[in-house]
């Protein structure tokens, strides 16, 4: 099972997308990422395998700002991912 989220707005765009992952949380995956467009344009992805604490804990070292924004969640039924 894999799940989207998505956002444009006037809030950050990481808020807004971790808590639309945290709805997703009990459906099964093993990874989770976002991606941002920054204010100077620039493409911004974190993704990580385990929980979304694990990314929650990378962006809060590693932030990916902007207003503009896709999460997602990952079942890899096939491959198994390095951490």
């Amino acid at each position: 099972m894999c799940g989207i989220v998505g956002y444009v707005g006037s809030r950050e765009a990481t808020e807004v997308l971790l808590v639309g992952l945290r709805r997703l949380e009990y459906r099964g995956y093993d990874s989770s990422g976002v991606a941002t467009i920054g204010p100077d344009g620039e493409l911004a992805v974190r993704k990580t395998a385990g929980r979304i604490d694990r990314l929650e804990a990378l962006l809060s070292k590693n932030p990916a700002r902007g207003r503009v924004g896709i999460g997602h969640t990952r079942w890899a039924t096939h491959a198994h991912l390095a951490t």
